[in-house]
């Protein structure tokens, strides 16, 4: 039986990277380039004649508050696959890429194969992602406590680790914000530093020893 080609569409601003995709897509005989865009507004405005199964998207920040142009390709294309291909791997961007319906996430500069491969695993199990932020994800399931910090602390420097704010840390571990500040500014007395940025980098060496 023979599997139907899927429909791609690509919405990047920069003319060499769209030039490089024509190209990419020259050499695929399993997907179509069916529309490449300068703008999410540009695609959306094609999004009731043009019906991709995925849509392979980098998205500047300005446009439509960044990530979430992606709420609005879901409600116009159910069903399609949404991959974010960016030079950002910040995982705090990553994380709200998925929360808000990407099915893929690749980071910049792609090659033919790394691309194929990626339309490939959203065809077949719906999702993709870099192998630098694969390590990303293992590396956070994997961060061992430090034993000098209470469970909370750690919990705490978990969530520093993954890009929360004071806020946010208060938000998901239901305490008030002068709570989180009372153990942040234990966990800063344990480390000897006098920012966040110098307790994760202490934080950092003592994973990795």
């Amino acid at each position: 039986m023979q599997t139907k080609n899927l429909n791609v569409i690509v919405i990047d601003n920069d003319p060499l990277f769209k030039k490089t995709y024509k190209h990419y897509f020259s050499l695929y005989s399993d997907y179509n380039l069916i529309g490449i865009y300068g703008s999410a507004k540009e695609a959306l405005r094609s999004s009731t004649t043009v019906a991709p199964d995925i849509i392979i998207t980098d998205i500047p920040e300005e446009e439509f508050g960044g990530i979430d142009v992606l709420i609005k390709f879901k409600k116009k294309a159910v069903n399609a696959k949404i991959i974010i291909v960016s030079e950002q791997n910040d995982f705090t961007l990553i994380k709200k890429a998925f929360k808000n319906g990407a099915n893929g996430y690749l980071t910049k500069p792609l090659t033919e194969m790394r691309l194929y491969d990626a339309l490939n695993s959203i065809k077949i199990d719906g999702a993709a992602i870099s192998n630098d932020i694969a390590k990303q994800v293992i590396s956070m399931f994997q961060r061992k406590s430090f034993n000098e910090f209470s469970k909370r602390e750690n919990e705490i420097i978990d969530l520093l680790f993954e890009g929360e704010t004071y806020k946010t840390i208060a938000e998901k571990l239901f305490v008030t914000a002068s709570a989180v500040n009372f153990h942040i500014q234990n966990i800063y007395l344990k480390l000897n530093v006098n920012s966040k940025s110098e307790a994760l980098d202490k934080l950092r060496q003592l994973d990795c020893a």
